[in-house]
């Protein structure tokens, strides 16, 4: 039997020995675990035998929210961080420890693309931000350097809604022995699966639709187990100072021996996350697997209701442009039915038709919507971006990620479409009058 959303896969990933098959998850609130014996301690240290070391590194709560939601992209492993930008910082530090670059879209959240050129440089890692990545992969085949070590994308740009074409960008990867690497915040595993489109490290800022109720803050990397790490260009996974070493037999493993099925997510498990911290704890991890199990509901909604606020807004005579893929006249249209034919996510910004000071009363004007940086959330947000989540980017740079200075960025939540149509248009008339 097949499912519009697999729910079994949101209530999976329990072991009956250990969760006795709970309703609700447990929450495991350790530091650390009692070993059985020492020769089961060397066994969980040398990665031979499975269980539980300490919670900075793993933690049985956290555990069930990384194998469901592995699941739930068709990954085979993933790893749970206290944040977002811990999933994206993690992932290209190790798949460029050392030196290299990162062929990166410039259609981003403003935090990424700021860490990329004023943070990353310091490690000797460089980005590549191309707009061809999302507007003519066709004439992206130069933009490989020798020294290129992956492609990173975000499936539905932030705020710019720009959609990736995902088979197109790994089959390029593929070609030049690289990952694609696919923020997929925005979309979640409901409206898209990036693994089915070649992507092979998946990235997810938990704290937007995953969990989808602003109360907290996590991130996850999923990993597909089906990238060739041994090919030549990714030595790291099998660098003599991180191998694990049997105490028994004082035998040496790489993680790619040692966890054939997910090296990379182990890799960093035991080395970044071990030593720079960045932990998920454990309750955490229970608001978002509890946030989970309505992912669906909560995400069908929210872009129900875009589609009315699009159609109010398209319509209102203080609107300039809307930027939202689910329309014909977009640009991303065409890829937007070919990767989400369940809905766009309800996620979109457009630009207010006046001065700066009129549009900031505008927002000062807001009831309903909350004013505030989250998306996805289940209450409807409403920001400026280029003052506030893009504000680290120079205006050049703003620019070059079509993020104009009017923009204004909407987020859905689950409240009535009308109350949030009457919220925007009273703002409206506060501004520029009653029509």
């Amino acid at each position: 039997m097949s499912y519009h959303f697999d729910t079994l896969k949101v209530r999976a990933a329990y072991d009956p020995a250990l969760h006795n098959q709970a309703v609700s998850p447990p929450i495991y609130q350790t530091t650390a675990y009692e070993f059985r014996d020492t020769k089961n301690a060397d066994g969980l240290f040398a990665l031979t035998e499975p269980g539980f070391l300490y919670t900075r590194v793993n933690n049985p709560t956290v555990d069930i929210l990384e194998r469901r939601v592995a699941e739930l992209d068709g990954g085979s492993a993933a790893l749970a961080l206290a944040s977002g930008m811990a999933a994206i910082s993690y992932t290209l530090l190790t798949l460029a420890e050392g030196g290299g670059r990162i062929l990166a879209s410039p259609y981003l959240y403003g935090g990424s693309s700021d860490a990329f050129q004023r943070i990353f440089p310091n490690f000797g890692i460089h980005f590549d931000q191309s707009k061809a990545l999302i507007d003519n992969p066709s004439e992206l085949e130069k933009e490989i350097k020798p020294d290129t070590k992956a492609i990173f994308v975000e499936s539905i740009g932030n705020p710019t809604g720009a959609i990736a074409d995902l088979e197109a960008l790994a089959a390029l990867a593929h070609r030049h022995g690289i990952p694609l690497v696919v923020d997929n915040t925005f979309a979640t595993p409901y409206l898209l699966n990036p693994i089915q489109y070649g992507a092979d490290i998946v990235i997810y800022s938990a704290t937007k639709a995953l969990n989808g109720h602003g109360n907290l803050i996590a991130g996850l990397i999923v990993e597909t187990g089906k990238f060739p790490w041994d090919n030549g260009n990714f030595p790291q996974l099998q660098k003599e100072e991180y191998v694990l070493r049997d105490r028994s037999t004082g035998k040496k493993r790489s993680f790619l021996e040692a966890v054939p099925q997910a090296p990379f997510v182990s890799r960093i498990r035991l080395t970044y996350l071990n030593y720079f911290g960045a932990a998920l704890g454990p309750f955490d991890a229970y608001l978002t697997l509890i946030g989970i199990e309505t992912l669906s509901e909560r995400v069908q909604k929210q872009l129900e209701n875009a589609k009315k606020v699009v159609a109010y807004l398209e319509k209102n005579k203080h609107v300039a442009w809307i930027q939202y893929s689910g329309l014909e006249s977009s640009r991303y249209y065409q890829r937007g039915k070919k990767y989400f034919s369940k809905g766009i996510p309800g996620i979109f910004s457009f630009g207010f038709k006046g001065t700066i000071e009129e549009s900031e009363a505008f927002l000062n004007a807001i009831q309903l919507w909350s004013y505030h940086v989250n998306v996805g959330d289940a209450r409807s947000l409403i920001v400026n971006s280029p003052k506030t989540t893009h504000s680290e980017l120079t205006q050049e740079e703003q620019e070059y990620a079509a993020i104009e200075s009017n923009l204004i960025r909407l987020s859905l939540g689950l409240e009535d479409p009308e109350d949030l149509i009457a919220d925007l248009e009273q703002a409206f008339a506060k501004v520029f009058g009653a029509s």
